[in-house]
């Protein structure tokens, strides 16, 4: 509540409403922009009239405006703001300092009209404003101190003191203003130039000027002056520098800049435009040879610019504007020709020394050669080398003289000829080259031994060989040239047996071809082991030798040779047998011998005729025959058995024996009492013929069977399967004993040798052995029926003859 006092006190003083009544008239005064609902009189008071009658004499208010502002209260007969009031809108003409609002109170009953004013005090509720935000102006730098420009003025909707008063410029030391005051009272403002622009230094001033009014508090409004400085040609054109230096290569294309001399004018417009000319101090030579772009004043290059003909091009050129009264300026330019790297260097072969032999001496000098260039500096500096794979350095003699000379060993069977490249290399950039090839050849020398494939070879020859049949070529190699490298073979002489090599085989001197001289045959003659050595045609000659190992192959071209049974040529072999046999008892044994390889002279035996096929069994790898069972009153009592020895060559041969087999009743008592009487030795006696016969037939093979000894001994005889052997021997028609024991010896030929064994431990061989053959007996004992000499718990005995 206190405060609404306050406040109803504040808008008294605030407003000073006062009124007056004057004949018909009623005067108050209002301040602009009250607040609403804010009241302005208490027309029922002033006017005397009857607050209760109001609403019965439909008391209203009309105001002579286009808004309604006031209003009157008919309960209290107060007249009130009803929107805020704008002086400056309900007065918008300054002829008068003061603005009011008319208003008529209407009363019916009886009517009764007042006419009442309402003066709208003016409050300083506008700022200054100027109509345009900036201001432009244009004043040449020429123009002299203190000359005044006008500046367009402010205005204020406010009246009285709250109008413009002054105005205010932002600090220049170019610039200051001056208020003047018109006939209206409306205050102006005069720009004043405090001293000379330089449009060179600031072409655009940037000012502010304010206006300021009388209110309280004062309110204020700006406006931007810009001020644009006019040009005036005051300014020459200016270089850079007074004094340019510029380099150029030799041999600059036509149209290459030189440079851009770019001349500036501080002035504008034409003032700065400017023209670039050559003076008279420019020489014709340099106008021919550089162009001057009279517009843009780029110097380019008009002519052909040589290094070696003119080096340095001086010139002057003059830059003009076009102002009214032009003004110019210059430079001095001096244009530097640099050498560009345009000339090749050049070689020049002084010397040089071809065909030359392989084995010259290191550091021999092969050819002096000479370089130069005609560039300058670098561009002149050359540098010689040669492939740095090849085996040749350079050395320097003397000024821009080099020599080639040998750095490592030749050889011509390697490289035969050398292509010597010879470049030389200025240092300029890029740098330029030129080269020169020659030719070195190398002659030969006999530095190189004939060199055969291989360094040892081995041929196989089949025996039966025609003679003068070609073995192999054993052709040699020489890298060597001419004379020195034509080959002769030659068989070196050596001796088997009392026979030259010479004699069994012929080389060809010219080619090599090695032939056979005859017919070899594998049982005599198994191989040789000679040298073939090439030797060269050079001086003095060089040769080599390579080992050749002539290998006889076997063909199977012996057929098996029955030994044993031993019968007469192309005669049966008879035998007796005691019918009481036991079953497995060892009847008869079949030995064939063949002369051919290991591998050809393999035998196996089957029968080819049997009487009766379950009697007896033929052991195909050791020719045993055994008896199957016993024999029967049945079986006859004579048997045939043919028996066929074939080898295992391609194709195989074969040998076939018959044997008659006759059953004995015989006791076995009279059987030991004769079996236990000793064989002397008068047996041999009636075979005397036979032994000098064998004994010649084999002696030529007794060097062969000790190597097959050792295969034979290898091969082991699959046991027999036949039931335990009896204690009975088979008794020949010549009452001997056939053992139970098998002679093996160490050759590939079984002879037929025949060993009987007696009570008393004598041996009766049927045929002779070979003379000065060893070999080893195993002996069985009697009843083991055991034939396998290597399974066999036999005894073994040496006998040599």
């Amino acid at each position: 509540m206190e405060s609404e006092k306050w406040y109803v006190l504040f808008i008294a003083l605030l407003f000073s409403i006062v009124y007056q009544i004057s004949g018909s008239v009623t005067h108050y005064s209002m301040p602009e922009e009250i607040k609403e609902g804010s009241v302005v009189a208490n027309l029922a008071t002033d006017l005397s009239l009857d607050v209760k009658s109001l609403n019965q004499r439909k008391m209203r208010l009309d105001i002579i405006a286009n808004k309604k502002y006031l209003d009157v209260n008919k309960e209290t007969g107060e007249l009130y703001v009803v929107e805020k009031i704008d002086r400056e809108n309900i007065c918008t003409t300054k002829s008068s300092a003061s603005c009011y609002l008319r208003l008529e109170v209407i009363l019916e009953n009886p009517l009764r009209i007042f006419n009442i004013e309402v003066e709208i005090l003016d409050m300083n509720d506008n700022a200054p404003q100027f109509r345009r935000d900036a201001i432009h102006l244009d004043i040449s730098e020429a123009t002299p101190r203190g000359e005044r420009f006008s500046l367009s003025n402010a205005v204020d909707p406010d009246v009285g003191s709250n109008s413009v008063k002054t105005y205010h410029l932002s600090e220049s030391e170019y610039f200051n203003i001056e208020v003047q005051t018109g006939r209206d009272g409306t205050k102006f403002a005069d720009l004043i130039l405090k001293q000379t622009l330089d449009r060179e230094q600031q072409a655009v001033h940037n000012l502010i000027l304010t206006a300021v009014d009388g209110g309280t508090p004062a309110r204020s409004g700006t406006a931007s002056v810009i001020v644009h400085v006019l040009d005036t040609n005051d300014n020459p054109p200016a270089f850079e520098k007074e004094n340019l230096s510029v380099k150029i290569l030799e041999n600059s294309p036509i149209g290459s800049l030189v440079i851009d001399l770019n001349a500036t004018d501080l002035d504008e417009g034409s003032n700065s435009d400017i023209t670039y000319s050559y003076s008279l101090y420019t020489s014709e030579k340099t106008q021919e040879t550089f162009n001057l772009n009279p517009a843009t004043g780029e110097i380019t290059v008009k002519g052909m610019l040589n290094y070696e003909d003119l080096r340095i091009y001086d010139m002057e050129v003059i830059a003009t504007d076009k102002g009214a009264n032009s003004l110019s300026g210059q430079c001095t330019i001096k244009i530097l020709v640099e050498d560009m790297n345009d000339n090749h260097p050049e070689i020049s072969i002084k010397s040089f020394q071809s065909p030359v032999t392989e084995n010259i001496e290191l550091d021999t000098v092969i050819a002096v050669v000479s370089v130069s260039d005609k560039d300058s500096g670098d561009n002149g500096i050359v540098d010689l080398h040669v492939p740095d794979n090849m085996p040749f350095k350079l050395r320097e003699s003397s000024d821009n003289y080099y020599e080639l000379v040998v750095s490592e060993p030749l050889d011509r069977e390697k490289v035969p000829e050398y292509d010597i490249t010879f470049t030389v290399t200025d240092r300029g950039s890029p740098p330029l080259s030129d080269n020169e090839t020659m030719t070195l050849e190398l002659l030969d020398v006999n530095d190189n031994v004939p060199q055969f494939p291989q360094s040892f070879y081995t041929i196989r020859v089949m025996e039966n060989n025609a003679p003068g049949a070609l073995l192999s070529s054993l052709t040699a190699f020489d890298p060597d040239l001419h004379e020195n490298q034509y080959l002769v073979y030659f068989i070196i002489e050596k001796e088997i047996a009392n026979t030259s090599m010479s004699m069994l085989f012929s080389i060809n001197p010219e080619n090599g071809n090695l032939y056979a001289l005859k017919t070899f045959d594998y049982e005599i003659e198994e191989e040789f082991l000679f040298h073939i050595e090439a030797r060269d045609s050079g001086s003095p000659p060089l040769s080599s030798n390579v080992t050749v190992h002539i290998i006889i192959v076997d063909q199977n071209d012996n057929a098996p040779v029955i030994v044993s049974p031993w019968r007469a040529q192309g005669s049966v072999v008879e035998e007796q047998i005691p019918r009481s046999t036991d079953k497995g008892s060892l009847v008869a044994k079949v030995i064939a011998l063949d002369t051919d390889s290991v591998h050809n002279s393999r035998i196996t035996y089957q029968f080819l005729q049997v009487t009766d096929t379950t009697l007896f069994s033929l052991d195909q790898y050791n020719g045993e025959i055994r008896t199957m069972r016993m024999f029967s009153y049945r079986d006859p009592r004579h048997q045939r058995l043919v028996v066929v020895a074939k080898d295992n060559g391609e194709p195989a041969l074969s040998a076939t024996v018959t044997i008659k087999l006759t059953t004995m009743e015989t006791a076995v008592k009279a059987y030991s009492d004769m079996t236990e009487e000793p064989l002397e030795y008068d047996i041999f006696s009636d075979i005397n013929l036979y032994l000098v016969i064998g004994l010649g037939s084999v002696s030529f093979l007794l060097l062969i069977t000790i190597l097959v000894t050792i295969v034979i001994k290898c091969q082991k005889p699959k046991p027999s399967k036949a039931a335990p052997p009896s204690r009975n021997s088979v008794i020949s028609e010549r009452n001997s004993t056939i053992a139970d024991s098998t002679l093996v010896s160490n050759d590939a030929y079984w002879y037929s040798l025949f060993l009987a064994e007696t009570r008393k431990g004598k041996l009766v061989v049927r045929q002779p052995l070979p003379k000065g053959s060893r070999y080893i007996v195993s002996s069985i004992p009697r009843g083991t029926g055991l034939t396998d000499t290597s399974d066999s718990a036999a005894s073994t005995l040496q006998v040599g003859i």
